[in-house]
This record gives C-alpha cells, sequence and structure tokens, in this order.
C-alpha cells in the first residue's frame, strides 16, 4: 500500500515539475490576466495563455505524437488556420474607405517598413535568413500573417513570434501615441480631413477580384492569404451569400482562433521558450512595431506636406495590420487635439492597406527564404 502511494506520488506533476515549468506557468497566468482584467487581445490571448499553461504543466504530453494538442496543431503546422482567419476578417472588412482613397495604400506599404529593417537587425544578432524574415514580420502587427510565415520559416520560433505578435497587437493603443506625438506637431494632428467619397456596389465587388489577380500573379506565395482574405470580402460585398459570410465571419473564424491560439501558446514549452534568443525576439519585434510606426507616420507627414495641409499625418500610423485598433488610435490622438475631428474612417484606409501589404511581405519573404 504504501509503495503505491509514493508510486503515484513520484507520477504526479507535481514530483516532476521543473523550476523552468514554474516560470512559464506564471507567464501563462499574466497572458490570462492581461486577456480577462485588461481586456488586450482576450480572443486570442486567452487560448494562447491557456495553451502556454497546458504546454508546461508536466507529464500531460498534449503536445507529443497522439495527444490533443497534437493534431490540432497540425492546423498550424500545415499553414491552414491562417488562411481561415484572413478569410474571416475579409468578410468583416469594408475596402470601402481604401477605394474612395486610392493613396492611402502608400501608407499602408511605408508602415511595413519595420518588417525589413528587423529582418536585418535580426541577422546582425546571428539569426538565420528564415528566422530573421519570420522575426521580421511581427512589424506588421498581423498575428496571422506572423504565424503563417514562421510555421513555414522557423517553426522553432513560433511560440515566442506568436505570443510577442499578439502582446504588441494587444499594445497598441500604449505603444503608439507617444511615438505619434513625438513625430508630430500639434498644427498636424489638428487637420480635419474632407469626407471620402462614396463607393458604389460594383467597385466593392471588383476589388477583392482585380487584387487577388494582380497580386497572386506577381507574388504566388501570397496566394494563400490574400486569396482567403478576398474571397471572404467577395462573399461580403456580393451580397447574395449572406450565410456563407456570416458564417466566416463567427462560427468558421471562432472556431479557427480557438485551436490557433491554444496549440500556438503550446509550442512555447519552457526549454524552448525560456533562451536568449526569446529575449533577442521579443525585443526585435517592439523595434518592428516602432519603426512600422514611425514609418507610417512620418510618410504620413509627406502626405501632408505635398497636399498642401489636407492630409492628418495620424492615419499613417494605422498602415500596421493590426485591424481596427490602430484606425481607433489615430481617431482618438486626433480628437485629443482637435474634439471636432474625425479620423476613423480616413484611417481605415491605410489600416486595410497594411492588412494587404503584410500578406504581401509575408509572401515575399516567403518566396525568398522558403
Amino acid at each position: 500500500m504504501i509503495d503505491s502511494i509514493v508510486k503515484f506520488g513520484a507520477e504526479t506533476g507535481f514530483a516532476n515539475i521543473t523550476f523552468k515549468e514554474v516560470i512559464m506557468i506564471i507567464i501563462a497566468c499574466v497572458l490570462i490576466y492581461l486577456a480577462i482584467k485588461k481586456e488586450y487581445e482576450p480572443l486570442l490571448l486567452l487560448p494562447i495563455g491557456f495553451g502556454v499553461l497546458l504546454a508546461n504543466l508536466p507529464l500531460a504530453n498534449l503536445m507529443e505524437k497522439g495527444g490533443l494538442l497534437y493534431w490540432i496543431y497540425q492546423g498550424v503546422k500545415l499553414g491552414i488556420y491562417p488562411p481561415l482567419i484572413f478569410m474571416g476578417i475579409g468578410a468583416m472588412t469594408d475596402f470601402g474607405p481604401l477605394i474612395a482613397n486610392p493613396k492611402s495604400l502608400l501608407l499602408g506599404a511605408a508602415a511595413q517598413f519595420g518588417i525589413y529593417i528587423t529582418f536585418i537587425g535580426s541577422l546582425i544578432l546571428g539569426f538565420t535568413l528564415p528566422q530573421a524574415g519570420a522575426i521580421g514580420i511581427i512589424g506588421g502587427a498581423d498575428g496571422p500573417t506572423a504565424i503563417f510565415l514562421t510555421s513555414k520559416l522557423a517553426p522553432e520560433l513560433l511560440g515566442p513570434i506568436a505570443i510577442a505578435a499578439y502582446s504588441y497587437m494587444a499594445l497598441v493603443p500604449i505603444i503608439q501615441p507617444p511615438i505619434m506625438k513625438a513625430l508630430t506637431t500639434k498644427e498636424e494632428r489638428q487637420v480635419k480631413m474632407e469626407q471620402l467619397r462614396p463607393v458604389s456596389r460594383l467597385e466593392k465587388i471588383l476589388f477583392p477580384i482585380v487584387v487577388t489577380i494582380l497580386t497572386v500573379l506577381l507574388l504566388p506565395s501570397a496566394g494563400a492569404l490574400i486569396g482567403s482574405l478576398m474571397l471572404g470580402n467577395l462573399m461580403r460585398e456580393s451580397g447574395v451569400v449572406e450565410r456563407l459570410s456570416k458564417t466566416a465571419q463567427n462560427e468558421l473564424i471562432n472556431i479557427v482562433t480557438i485551436f490557433l491560439g491554444l496549440t500556438v501558446g503550446a509550442t512555447a514549452n519552457a526549454e524552448s521558450f525560456l533562451s536568449l534568443s526569446t529575449i533577442k525576439i521579443i525585443v526585435l519585434g517592439l523595434v518592428a512595431f516602432a519603426i512600422g510606426t514611425s514609418a507610417g507616420v512620418l510618410f504620413g507627414k509627406l502626405m501632408y506636406k505635398l497636399s498642401g495641409g489636407k492630409v492628418n499625418p495620424l492615419i499613417g500610423s494605422a498602415g500596421v495590420s493590426a485591424v481596427p485598433m490602430a484606425a481607433r488610435v489615430s481617431q482618438k490622438v486626433g480628437q485629443e487635439e482637435n474634439p471636432r475631428n474625425f479620423l476613423l474612417m480616413h484611417a481605415m484606409g491605410p489600416n486595410v492597406a497594411g492588412v494587404i501589404g503584410s500578406a504581401i511581405a509575408a509572401g515575399t519573404l516567403l518566396s525568398m527564404l522558403g
């Protein structure tokens, strides 16, 4: 009887837990706290945090071959989940502001500058070419794109990169305003922009078709992300498949988000996560995000000058792909300077352009490094 009790005790997680696993459990609880208490990207931080928790409870073996999370993780490994999330994003996105003001596409492109600068910085810090490409994409502030590219180029870094990407997305309202204010004058922040022109239904239907054809012909490796994004948007704008559009916006994206967040979090086991490379990734991710925001604002200042003061540079910060959080931050900072200023719809143009831009950047890196 005593031998059985001793054997049982030796086989519990309490007897096998390591110090590193304790640290990871604390990190998991912090992520869950941020999701519930602070409401920082709760739809993703909550399952990611719980995935980290499950991965670091000893002897559960949920990510080993045959375990529950191992099979669910195949959707990440095979690059299935991120395009499905993009389909849902497309079904929820109105590209009208971008169509009404095509110049905002340039702001979305400028905000991807951080990706390439961080790519170079990662190489300098000793990461391989594929790893540097995966780290750089954090600057796009697009979680699904970061996961998609990392699963293809550097799956061993998936946990740190995913957590960094979604953490910085959640911290958009904290990180961006100081950068925006530092790079603009009070006069620039007070600029009121003219109302956007109405966009016809035909334009909205043609947009996803034309973008898909041109982008995938130019960059086939971006086909999965761009194609899924534009299919979701076409379902929304066509008006003839409302059931499919609603499914993509709700049931599909919700189910995939649970699977994606849970299994990505579960890749962050103690042995791989608690390392010097993870610290480097966290720092590089912040640098990428800050440079992307800065580049968008600076290009907005250039457009302000060229337009004779008709463009508010604050909308440039929305060129990162965090939809619609970055656009809301542009609106908030603008209204702090001028309560009658309404920049949200103007900021949505570069914001959705940033989604397209990050997918194209991922396709470019994949074709070069994959």
